[in-house]
């Protein structure tokens, strides 16, 4: 079963356990001992949304909605909450979200610049991606655009060799633009389906190594003038408040098009997807569940939300 079809619900249910269980444990916190839902329990909850990194905005956005919901359906039973809150979230994530397809296929070769800083699982996630849509039947071509760290190119070619992709890649410390721009021309002349370019562990706050993600973007426009059809953010779940931090400084230096979120299995700071999604209005297109491969899944709002509430 493929990234871009329905997932198992088993698998996103295991992989957000930490998150859900940490959930219910503020949650029942927050309503314990009382018989209807209150302003105290909605303060409760607040603190415990936020403390979940949901972020403040976001927070504040779904408890306004309980708020409303609360006063207008007379619902006075504490333990209705959960439902209550799943329908809210998922209606303000829903509400916000542009619909769009995963890859649009129809161009060709379909070209993805991944970005985000080092540790993240850029690398990782462009081998799952690689993997998978070569098992789809796409003919696949990496670029191994991270210069820098000779981990990196090693670690990609050993994603090729896995998934069945090919690579370009050049010798450490090269031109990370050149490779991308090899790696375009070498997609068009071989009739190759989907391109993904891995670039270096971009630090946020370095304003010439965004600019480098610029020059990499024009460079394959030299070959194909709208590329890179996606510029695919991937951020580390388990850091909680800083993937917003991340996450705004890419989307201010660069068009970032759509988001990945890894290692959520690892973490109870699971809520970040939630704001992440709701802040930047950029679709969460990816979130990572596992280890496996088949456990980088589309992000469907939800059946994230129906994992994180529901019984």
């Amino acid at each position: 079963m493929g990234f871009f079809t329905k997932k198992n619900k088993d698998t996103l249910d295991k992989g957000l356990e930490k998150t859900k269980r940490s959930l219910f444990e503020k949650i029942s916190r927050s309503i314990a001992g009382k018989s209807k839902v209150d302003d105290d329990v909605l303060d409760n909850l607040e603190e415990a949304l936020i403390t979940a990194d949901v972020g403040v905005d976001t927070t504040l956005k779904i408890i306004e909605r309980l708020e409303k919901r609360v006063a207008r359906d007379k619902y006075m039973n504490a333990a209705e909450l959960h439902a209550i809150l799943r329908d809210e979230t998922a209606t303000l994530l829903t509400a916000n979200r542009t619909v769009v397809e995963t890859f649009n296929f129809g161009k060709k070769p379909y070209v993805v610049m991944v970005v985000g800083v080092n540790g993240v699982g850029k690398t990782t996630t462009i081998g799952k991606l690689a993997a998978q849509l070569t098992h789809e039947g796409k003919k696949v071509l990496l670029g191994a655009a991270d210069t820098f760290r000779a981990a990196a190119v090693d670690q990609l070619t050993v994603w090729s060799e896995r998934s069945g992709a090919g690579i370009v890649k050049q010798k450490m410390g090269a031109d990370s633009a050149s490779v991308a721009f090899d790696t375009v021309s070498s997609a068009v002349a071989n009739n190759v389906d989907v391109v993904l370019i891995d670039t270096a562990g971009r630090l946020h706050n370095k304003v010439n190594l965004m600019n480098e993600l610029t020059k990499i973007r024009n460079v394959m426009r030299k070959v194909i003038p709208d590329a890179p059809h996606e510029v695919l953010l991937v951020l580390d779940g388990s850091t909680g408040q800083n993937a917003f931090q991340q996450a705004e400084a890419f989307t201010k230096a660069t068009d970032v098009t759509a988001l990945a979120v890894t290692k959520l299995d690892g973490t109870a700071k699971g809520g970040v997807v939630l704001g992440i999604a709701d802040k930047f209005q950029i679709p969460v297109k990816f979130i990572g569940v596992g280890e496996g491969i088949d456990d980088l899944q589309v992000f469907e709002p939800a059946a994230f939300v129906e994992t994180l509430f529901g019984e």
